[in-house]
């Protein structure tokens, strides 16, 4: 692979680095070369560089001349790490819009950006100094730390906060520091440490035959020597190194019997890095055929792409999406370049995965955020050195090192989880693909049955190309939906637990034809509330203002914001009655009720709480795919990507809950998770069924979604959205505004919305307290900045930026927080 901008530093010139620190931090720094790595530096290499009096970080070298930095003197940066760099120049390049459009730090997006192996750590180290003051007087603590000193003679902070039991160490350090009893020493940490695994060969000596016969009668002596020799001999091949630990399984010896042939000179050893990524089993095969209609959409796309970049596929669901993805695939490794295919939420996406896998075996590569940092540094290099000509990922893998991409596929492209929320860059990964795409001159495909309103504008106004997929893959129908009143149903006295008589009477009838069900709540744990009956105290998280929730598997009532959790009540401690009733239902309260309608029928449950470990949510898929559960009830997980050939009935149990929220986005949200829950139904030879169950049953996005229209429901929002001046007629820019202190809060907000309002006028709403209005122990304001979609946005940024730049510079502010969200979701 070629590395550019690698410098020839044949003389001794002085050079000078702008870095990008993965700090949080408004400009990059200039650092000094040293002449002795002069020939080392390059562009997109990381260089370990001194940051204030102490701290020492690993930076990326952006820019390498030979002008110094103006205001300050440059340091000189300490080592180069890398031998090839890292980052590529189009990286860079992406990094810098990221910055500007989102206007975050580029300091931020490195963060975000560089797995964390590839993040070298500072770790504070404490050293005892050689001679110590004659007269000293130490505390029992100090005393402790002392003692340990003179046994490791270097310890680090980590340590300290682990042997005292505390984490308020820094006084005590300082202490000893000020009594000259130590001091502090720096030393930089590789994270990302290679898998090393051994492997054995027999010795030379041995080829013969005639000393292999003496050494067999030589080792007859001792069994387990002679067993691991004969089961190396079993699997070499050709003379070959085996692994060290496939001979310990196979022989069934001990350690101790290899290391006596390793002592003895029989047996060679060599230590080699292995790769911690799992290998595709399945062959590489491209043998299906289109159906008219997906070659119809496939030719379509094709000619698309030669006036348009950005293509939006809408296509019903089970229309056969991915079969058409995995032929444009096909289509650009053939041309030689790699494709990004980005779902929504890697975790929930195991069956897709595994399909495009059988597909392009070895080629592909996975990366999300529950893979560890060593493996997540070994997909970076090889997408790096283009091992990998296709990566499947989650929105994190829009800042992988391509070399040479063609395509990206963004998968259900209307899906939220597409957008970062906290910390910075709060980026969108579906709109930076795009720019990622243009970068490269590339391609984008947009997938989904029920697109993002702004995407599909931008089609029907013939920015994007549009292709439409309207029919089932093999002729199967859509599922039958039928909506029925909870009001009614009540009434007349027909509702068990949670369940209407229409639901249960579907349910029993798909169990008794084998069929499988899910069932949908938008809600986890048990009770949403408890509630004093007496005196309607609800107990409430102490660090937000959102009442706890009940999770009956833990017997704790949790906080789903900050994670608190605190014993359940039996007594109010308000009042002291005892009387306390649980309101609301979540997925727990409703598989334990199934559990009592259907005590025969096997249930399971797919929400964060079961799936906490890195295997639980495909260990819980892949049991239903194996028809060993025949109800899978879940929250909104249940929507995303799954396909279930005997799945014959959906259940919402309450789509009220999704209405009802208070959002200019919550009828859209309501109608795309509707219907994409409506598509896990019949997705084979057999037309499926869907139940909705509501209070308002008339509502209109229920009605567009029990008949499929997707059309009709884009015009009702679009000509809501248009009065009322909502993306995509306008654009939103939201400031979060946070202190520990309400008073100061309320202060602050008021003093930057008025200072926003000033030069951006009637386009600044609030400050407002929004839904949650306090959260971790921090009180929040929400400034909203509305701009017409004809208005210079890098203007009204760079007004928004200098007036929080000012803003923070205040004396009275500076321990107020900002946070700025481009495009919110």
């Amino acid at each position: 692979m070629q590395f550019a901008n690698t410098i020839d530093f044949a003389e001794r010139e002085t050079f000078f680095v702008e870095v990008v620190l993965p700090l949080s931090l408004a400009i990059n720094y200039t650092y000094r070369v040293p002449f002795e790595l002069n020939d080392r530096i390059a562009i997109g290499k990381r260089v370990v560089v001194q940051f204030g009096k102490h701290k020492i970080y690993t930076a990326l070298v952006k820019s390498i001349g030979k002008q110094p930095a103006e205001l300050y003197e440059a340091k000189y940066i300490i080592d180069v790490v890398d031998d090839f760099p890292v980052i590529t120049e189009k990286q860079f390049q992406f990094w810098d819009w990221i910055t500007s459009y989102y206007l975050a730090n580029e300091g931020d997006v490195m963060a975000a950006a560089l797995p964390t192996g590839l993040k070298l750590a500072s770790e504070t180290i404490l050293v005892l100094r050689d001679e110590l003051p004659t007269e000293l007087v130490l505390t029992e603590k100090e005393s402790l730390i002392v003692d340990v000193l003179h046994k490791q003679q270097r310890i680090s902070i980590d340590n300290v906060i682990e042997l005292l039991g505390q984490k308020t160490v820094y006084p005590i350090v300082n202490s000893l520091i000020a009594k000259e009893v130590i001091y502090i020493a720096e030393e930089v940490i590789e994270k990302y440490k290679p898998l090393l695994k051994t492997f054995l060969k027999l010795n030379s000596f041995y080829r013969d035959e005639e000393n292999l016969k003496e050494l067999f009668s030589v080792l007859e002596r001792a069994p387990k020597q002679l067993d691991a020799l004969l089961a190396y001999l079993k699997l070499s091949k050709n003379d070959v190194f085996v692994a060290k630990q496939q001979i310990l399984e196979d022989s069934g010896c001990g350690q101790g019997a290899i290391k006596s042939l390793i002592d003895k000179s029989i047996f060679e050893q060599e230590k080699r890095q292995v790769s911690r990524l799992g290998h595709a089993d399945d062959e590489f095969e491209i043998n299906f055929e289109l159906s008219k209609a997906q070659q119809t959409a496939f030719d379509e796309v094709d000619l698309q792409f030669k006036e348009k970049d950005v293509v939006l596929l809408h296509g019903v669901t089970a229309s056969g999406k991915t079969q058409l993805y995995i032929k444009l695939i096909e289509k650009a490794i053939e041309d030689g370049g790699q494709v990004l295919f980005l779902l929504p939420e890697i975790a929930l996406t195991t069956q897709i995965v595994h399909r495009i896998k059988r597909y392009f075996g070895e080629k592909i590569g996975v990366y999300h955020s529950k893979f560890n940092d060593n493996e997540r540094v070994e997909i970076w290099n090889r997408v790096l050195n283009e091992t990998y000509q296709v990566v499947l990922g989650a929105r994190s893998a829009v800042f992988l090192p391509f070399a040479n991409l063609k395509l990206i596929v963004v998968d259900e492209e209307h899906e939220s989880s597409y957008k970062q929320h906290d910390p910075a860059p709060r980026y969108q990964a579906r709109d930076a693909s795009i720019v990622l795409a243009h970068l490269h001159q590339a391609k984008v495909v947009l997938g989904s049955a029920t697109p993002s309103l702004e995407s599909y504008y931008n089609a029907k106004t013939n920015k994007y190309g549009l292709v439409e997929l309207n029919e089932r893959f093999g002729g199967v129908e859509l599922p039958l939906q039928e909506v029925v009143s909870i009001a009614e149903e009540t009434k007349r006295k027909k509702m068990s637990s949670y369940f209407t008589s229409v639901l249960l009477d579907d349910m029993t009838t798909a169990l008794e034809n084998n069929e499988q069900i899910i069932l949908f709540q938008n809600r986890r744990g048990y009770a949403t509330i408890l509630i004093c009956a007496t005196c309607g105290y609800a107990p409430k998280c102490v660090n937000c203002d959102v009442s706890l929730t009940f999770h009956k598997t833990s017997g704790k009532l949790h906080c789903h914001y900050c994670g608190y959790h605190q014993s359940s009540l039996n007594i109010c401690p308000a009042c002291g009655s005892v009387h306390i009733e649980q309101k609301g239902f979540g997925t727990e309260r409703i598989e334990e009720e199934l559990s009592l309608l259907f005590p025969e029928v096997s249930i399971a449950r797919l929400d964060l709480d079961s799936t906490r470990t890195k295997n639980g949510m495909q260990q819980i898929i892949a049991d239903f795919q194996d028809k060993k559960n025949q109800i899978l009830i879940g929250t909104q997980m249940v929507a995303k990507g799954l396909d279930f050939d005997n799945v014959s009935l959906i259940g919402v149990i309450n789509a009220d809950t999704l209405l009802n929220y208070p959002d200019f986005r919550a009828f859209e949200r309501s109608y795309q998770l509707l219907s994409q829950v409506a598509g896990r139904a019949g997705r084979r030879d057999k037309q499926g069924k869907v139940c909705i169950q509501a209070y308002d049953d008339n509502h209109r996005i229920i009605k567009q979604v029990i008949a499929s229209d997707y059309h009709q429901m884009y015009l009702d929002e679009m000509a809501e959205r248009k009065q009322f001046n909502y993306p995509p007629f306008s654009r939103l820019i939201f400031v979060n505004v946070k202190h520990k202190d309400a008073n100061v809060l309320n202060v602050a907000s008021l003093y930057l919305a008025n200072a926003l309002k000033s030069q951006l006028g009637a386009r600044v709403l609030g400050p407002e307290q929004p839904l949650v209005a306090r959260i971790r122990n921090y009180y929040i304001k929400q400034i909203i900045i509305k701009i017409e979609k004809n208005a210079a946005i890098q203007k009204v940024k760079m007004v928004l930026k200098d007036t929080i730049k000012d803003f923070n510079s205040q004396k009275d502010f500076k321990s107020v927080i900002t946070q700025i969200d481009v495009d919110p979701n």
